[in-house]
């Protein structure tokens, strides 16, 4: 492509200034937007839009949408509309502070949900009716079709659904990501249902262009800036360690015939964790390996250009600033490695069972006996959202969650004796990782997972306290199947609550 990135002369005259575009967006109304883990999402129209809302409100005029995505977007987006208490409603999963904090104070519903289920549960009826999209391209070509750019998400069925369409032109994103892209429209609903044609990650079962009725393009906004591409960490010694026994694992898998040289397909939420595991892969004796996962990270990256990785295939990028500069300049060296879907299509159940996906993300707070708790502190403060590790943990070859064994510098231990708030059943959850160690739960009972994981993946500050509670309980529990103590199974976190520590005495408790 070259010269403008709209093709189309007829869709040209709907070019305008985002603030036109938001005026075309009506009070109380829901509004489908880009984005997932901070790319792909509208930049300029939720800003003027907000700017709008903060003008309504200071006029003494309420004014606030309700909000779907594909997952978290950007400080433009959820921070700018949140900041002016512009969202009334949100799905299906948050990681901006300005709107976490309205979530838990109460000011701004929030229906934290399965991503995989989010455009199902919209073709149903289940959400009711959208009113406006407003998408993210990096193109349009001469016949009205859209080139996505560095997110897929829930893009299609936004557009499908919406009355009106408001897109935004980035001419930031790379022109090489036309092709990159693997959009299926043969879902449908039941009794309808066909099974999805896709049995290895780099199967192409779509198109690589969006359909769009251009007649519902109410608005053009051309647009050219960068992803909220967040810096990670260098893995320190707790990463690093945590990879460390993951990959000892994986190796050992390998070694019994229960994996093949080349692993299968790999699946990692996001993090420094998940990252040092990725980086860990790169001296580990595993080639040719695959990804069939929801974003593309730094070391997936790295992993495809040194030849370990040999395709991905994901519904979004989340890189740091460096990798997507980097990916920017030589996106054209991807080609036929990367794969952008629907986040209906990378998150999909039936397609991760049959794959056979490795399924690594990360948590909040694991119980003694498995369960998983990966969204609220304390069970009541939502964090960020379970996004899709439950898409993947339940239907995984391996389901396998990682943590440090505690936060706060201590005050907080990721092993508690029941957990706040649960998220993964101890039946969806077969690994625990900690810098500590490895618990390996497959076909074990309660009991014998409580003493694996209490003696492998437990810090030394908490494991006599853990062991503890696990030996009076089993001596006092109504039943002896999954002992607890029911009035102090809980107590941890009440402490916590009460003195902001977890430990008994911690003198720095309160601080």
């Amino acid at each position: 492509m070259t010269g403008s990135r709209i093709q189309n002369a007829s869709l040209r005259d709907k070019i305008m200034s985002a603030d036109d575009a938001a005026s075309l967006i009506r009070p109380s109304t829901t509004v489908g937007m880009s984005g997932f883990t901070g790319s792909g999402y509208p930049k300029s129209v939720p800003m003027a839009l907000a700017r709008r809302i903060e003008e309504e409100h200071a006029a003494g005029n309420p004014f606030k949408v309700k909000v779907w995505t594909g997952a978290s977007t950007g400080p433009e987006l959820d921070g700018a509309l949140a900041k002016v208490n512009g969202i009334e409603f949100r799905l299906p999963y948050n990681s901006d502070p300005v709107a976490r904090e309205r979530i838990n104070a109460g000011e701004m519903h929030y229906f934290d949900m399965h991503l995989s289920q989010v455009a199902p549960m919209a073709w149903q009826g289940f959400l009711g009716p959208l009113d406006t999209a407003i998408v993210e391209v990096s193109g349009i070509t001469p016949d009205k079709t859209l080139i996505p750019s560095s997110s897929i998400g829930n893009n299609k069925t936004w557009l499908d659904q919406a009355s009106q369409i408001i897109l935004e032109v980035n001419g930031w994103q790379s022109e090489a990501l036309d092709g990159m892209h693997d959009i299926y429209y043969g879902t449908a609903l039941p009794p309808n249902r066909k099974p999805i044609p896709l049995v290895r990650p780099d199967d192409r079962i779509g198109r690589t262009h969006f359909s769009v009725d251009p007649d519902k393009i109410v608005a053009i906004v051309e647009t050219d800036a960068p992803d909220r591409n967040l810096p990670f960490a260098e893995p320190d010694d707790v990463a690093n360690a945590i990879a460390g026994h993951l990959l000892e694992f994986l190796a050992h898998e390998v070694k019994v015939g229960r994996l093949p040289q080349e692993l299968l397909p790999l699946q990692s939420g996001v993090g420094n964790v998940t990252n040092a595991v990725l980086a860990g892969l790169m001296d580990a004796p595993f080639g040719n390996m695959t990804a069939y996962t929801e974003v593309i990270q730094d070391g997936m990256l790295d992993l495809l250009e040194e030849g370990k990785l040999r395709m991905a295939s994901a519904t979004a990028f989340s890189l740091s600033p460096n990798a997507a500069e980097r990916f920017n300049r030589d996106a054209a060296r991807f080609t036929g490695k990367l794969i952008l879907r629907p986040q209906e299509i990378s998150n999909h159940p039936e397609l991760v069972r049959r794959l056979g996906c490795i399924a690594m993300n990360g948590l909040i707070e694991a119980d003694i006996y498995g369960n998983v708790n990966s969204t609220h502190v304390m069970g009541s403060r939502i964090q960020n959202g379970i996004g899709g590790s439950g898409d993947f943990a339940r239907n995984a070859f391996v389901s396998i969650f990682m943590t440090p064994s505690i936060a706060k510098g201590g005050k907080i231990s990721a092993i508690v004796p029941q957990a706040a708030h649960v998220d993964h059943t101890s039946q969806d959850v077969q690994v625990i990782v900690t810098e500590q160690g490895l618990a390996d739960l497959r076909g074990l009972s309660p009991k014998q997972r409580a003493e694996v994981i209490i003696a492998n993946c437990a810090h030394p500050v908490y494991r006599p306290m853990l062991q503890d509670y696990y030996r009076r309980a089993s001596e006092t529990s109504f039943g002896r199947h999954a002992p607890n103590i029911l009035g102090e199974a809980l107590s941890w976190h009440q402490r916590y609550v009460e003195t902001g520590s977890m430990q008994p005495g911690d003198a720095h408790a309160g601080c």
